[in-house]
């Protein structure tokens, strides 16, 4: 579970409360139908994430908004149930231990922003931080095969879209 792992011993209390959380919801995600999307799908996707990120720069608000309703949509399509976000996130952290945390950050930001209180560089960051749960739940390739990604994989991604994005902190987003 990675930093999930801290994650839940902290809201939990202890470790022993958080580890049986943490096994009951791998025994509960083992019983959804989770599959990798096929080669089309993953293209109608990315195509849409072009899209959401071409008017990120006129609309950050909205663009960070869309990116977060793609992302329930990847899932739902992946096979993880409908629920609240809290549920989604830890569903996800079952398969995607790396990247649930720039779900809950990208998330945070967009509850900021209701409140009045997401700067335009805080929405950067969080679509930032949904570009990296995009492209994990997406998965990579033009088959119908999920490949997994290796771990220097996912880095270099997150610096190249840093850059993107005119971020050069390597720091910033891990």
């Amino acid at each position: 579970f990675g930093s999930e792992y801290d994650h839940v011993v902290q809201r939990a209390g202890n470790r022993t409360a958080a580890e049986e959380a943490l096994l009951a919801r791998a025994s509960e995600v083992k019983q959804f139908d989770i599959r990798p999307l096929t080669a089309s799908e993953r293209d109608r996707y990315r195509s849409d994430w072009q899209k959401i990120e071409a008017h990120f720069v006129d609309r950050p608000t909205m663009a960070v908004v869309e990116a977060d309703e793609l992302v329930g949509e990847v899932m739902r399509s992946r096979g993880y149930p409908i629920a609240d976000f809290d549920k989604h996130a830890e569903y996800v952290s079952v398969k995607h231990p790396r990247v649930v945390e720039h779900y809950r950050a990208g998330h945070a930001v967009i509850d900021a922003h209701s409140r009045g209180a997401a700067s335009t560089e805080e929405l950067r960051q969080a679509m930032l931080h949904y570009r990296v749960l995009f492209e994990d739940l997406v998965g990579f390739g033009g088959t119908d095969v999920e490949q997994p990604i290796a771990p220097n994989t996912e880095l270099e991604h997150a610096r190249e879209e840093r850059v993107a994005y005119g971020r050069r902190d390597d720091d910033r987003l891990r």
